[in-house]
């Protein structure tokens, strides 16, 4: 059967000449939401806040109010059991609702700021990092003291081939569908604590702390081995998804650009894998 992209609710908006990242409606609409809400001048949001607060008042006044005008006439009730029953009920009746109310816009507002996180933190299209967050990642971990023989590793670069003839065969939405299921394969050819982030439109980087030269083979050729055994049939055409591999192994933790600009050079290499390796710098 072959695997047709997943239903979804954007509308992909690229330039077809640069490859530019996917634009989704929905993320468009979320926008154009937020803007508005952004337009909302100060004081019309207080005025709301001020009717919700009075009304509110008024409403638990008049529940309190009723309660005791009826208890007034039942010769059943003593003083004190008028008292009970009028500190038992009125909280049931105002703070319950108002409670459940404030509960449900907490759990609201924290499912919202997860959603934020997320979309600030990893690509919405492949589900890896995004680029910054990768940057990030590596630039911290460049500046950060660790133990001596813990600060070297590889850093891949990944290129899919044959990416924009697919676009233009089959359209931007199954170009799209391969970036994801390369990306799929990609994280399940790691380790747990290696990290892998989208960089570019159609480029993807790990980083493989700890890794030795001859590991950092063996992965790199493990991802290009497993992403060529995936099935991939727009439209029914069966193609085979391929990709460009370069990386550089390093004895020293260094900057990002430090290692992409070399791992960068090597996707140039024969055969589509090529490994360089970065000297210790002298003292």
């Amino acid at each position: 059967m072959a695997i047709y992209p997943e239903a979804s609710n954007c509308i992909v908006l690229r330039n077809r000449n640069r490859n530019l990242p996917v634009l989704c409606l929905a993320i468009e609409r979320r926008s154009t939401m937020s803007n508005a809400a952004a337009d909302v001048p100060p004081h019309h949001e207080w005025k709301n806040v001020a009717w919700l607060a009075f009304l509110g008042t008024i409403g638990s006044l008049c529940v309190s109010l009723t309660l005791n005008y009826l208890m007034l006439f039942s010769e059943m009730l003593t003083p004190f059991g008028r008292s009970m029953i009028t500190a038992t009920v009125l909280p049931l009746v105002i703070c319950l609702p108002l409670f459940v109310f404030i509960g449900l816009k907490l759990v609201e507002i924290r499912r919202y700021r997860r959603e934020l996180n997320r979309a600030a933190t990893f690509d919405t299209l492949t589900g890896c990092l995004n680029g910054r967050v990768f940057t990030s990642l590596i630039e911290r971990r460049a500046i950060k003291p660790s133990v001596p023989g813990e600060r070297s590793g590889a850093f891949l670069v990944i290129h899919p081939e044959h990416l924009n003839a697919i676009n233009l065969r089959f359209g931007l939405s199954w170009g799209d569908e391969a970036l994801r299921l390369i990306a799929s394969t990609i994280r399940s050819g790691v380790r747990s604590q290696d990290v892998v982030g989208r960089i570019g439109a159609s480029m993807f980087g790990v980083f493989l702390p700890g890794t030795s030269e001859a590991e950092a083979k063996t992965v790199g050729e493990r991802i290009r081995a497993n992403v060529s055994q995936v099935y991939f049939a727009p439209q029914g055409a069966e193609e085979i998804l391929a990709v460009t591999v370069g990386g550089v192994v390093f004895e020293e933790d260094l900057d990002f650009e430090d290692m992409f600009r070399p791992a960068e050079e090597s996707l140039s290499g024969k055969g589509g894998f090529e490994l360089s390796r970065i000297q210790r710098a002298s003292a």
